[in-house]
């Protein structure tokens, strides 16, 4: 049997750390190639080429820095190579970095590979509408196109701490390979049909987790923050229902729902910086070249996408703490306005 070659496209943080799932258990499974390509952004660190740094002393030293990557893992960073005659290709990198990189792919791919998105965000057309990354993955490259979200904090990930993760797979051939391949003893993975909710659920918490930063950095307090956190889970259910068809309920109660709204509410990056956004009255843009190495958050680009949508449709109302956390960014409203608003 032809074993099944996978590659990562993306080097972050959250990239490299699902590297160290991937590059272990492909070793276990004849299912695959031994050998996993990963896709990184060069840079100079130090006079070196990142790439060269990966391969030599397996670690990302900028943006996972004291953890092993598997010998497995071999950095690249010509993106058609990473992909050439790959079976599975793994989607982790920033949503604004999406367009570009598939414009290299488009009409690359092979025709019987498929994809799976760890990317948080949406894609945004020319006429304001947003389209679900896997979607978007789909029809520029002719591939079903999966997606893997849930509570998944990329340096807990690679500290092995125990969490769960959803799987909404786009092809029933598909879910036994998927769990091989991104389940361990410490990362428990579900694997549902329900792909848009799954999908939709990871980009729109990112929203709500940045008006519990606001939260945080006005010191409120923890029962403020569940009820932000209650209202956005709302929000996120309601827009789902206006604009995606076919959601299951069960889907909110998986990891990629009420687990991954907790846990970047609580932690992770867009609640951090937006709690720093309200103490140092600083842009987000200039927090972000502060203190994310390079990194990019998907909370505020995610609120402008969605309230671009909601305001050619007139929903703006329908939806306060979406429009409230955009507003809020754009310093239309001040921070300490978060609860008149919602």
């Amino acid at each position: 049997m032809k074993r099944l070659k996978v590659s990562i496209i993306g080097s972050g943080s959250w990239g490299c750390a699902i590297s160290k799932i991937v590059g272990k258990n492909v070793l276990k499974r004849n299912t695959f190639d031994k050998r996993v390509t990963m896709w990184v952004y060069e840079e100079i660190i130090e006079g070196r080429n990142l790439s060269e740094i990966i391969n030599s002393t397996h670690e990302n030293v900028k943006y996972l820095k004291g953890h092993k990557l598997p010998e497995t893992v071999v950095a690249t960073p010509d993106l058609v190579e990473a992909i050439t005659d790959v079976d599975i290709l793994i989607f982790v990198l920033p949503h604004q970095f999406l367009k570009r990189c598939l414009d290299t792919l488009e009409g690359k791919i092979k025709s019987t590979a498929v994809g799976i998105s760890l990317i948080k965000g949406f894609q945004t057309s020319v006429d304001g509408d947003i389209e679900l990354i896997s979607k978007y993955i789909t029809s520029r490259l002719k591939i079903q196109c999966s997606v893997l979200m849930g509570a998944n904090i990329a340096n807990e990930v690679a500290n092995e701490v125990f969490c769960e993760g959803t799987i909404g797979c786009a092809t029933k051939e598909m879910k036994q390979t998927f769990k091989e391949l991104f389940e361990t003893n410490y990362f428990r993975v579900a694997v549902v049909d329900d792909t848009q909710t799954v999908e939709a659920c990871g980009a729109l918490k990112n929203i709500v987790a940045c008006a519990a930063g606001f939260s945080d950095g006005l010191l409120y307090g923890n029962c403020t923050k569940t009820a932000i956190i209650r209202i956005g889970l709302m929000e996120i259910k309601m827009f789902i229902n206006t604009f995606l068809s076919g959601s299951e309920i069960s889907t909110f109660f998986e990891s990629c729902g009420i687990s991954d709204l907790f846990a970047s509410c609580y932690g992770g990056r867009n609640r951090k910086c937006s709690a720093l956004f309200v103490e140092k009255g600083k842009s987000i843009y200039d927090l972000e070249k502060e203190i994310l190495n390079g990194q990019r958050l998907q909370g505020p680009s995610t609120a402008e996408a969605v309230n671009i949508m909601l305001m050619k449709k007139g929903l703006e109302k329908k939806f306060p703490l979406f429009t409230a956390v955009h507003r809020i960014f754009n310093f239309e409203i001040s921070p300490r306005k978060l609860l008149d608003h919602i």
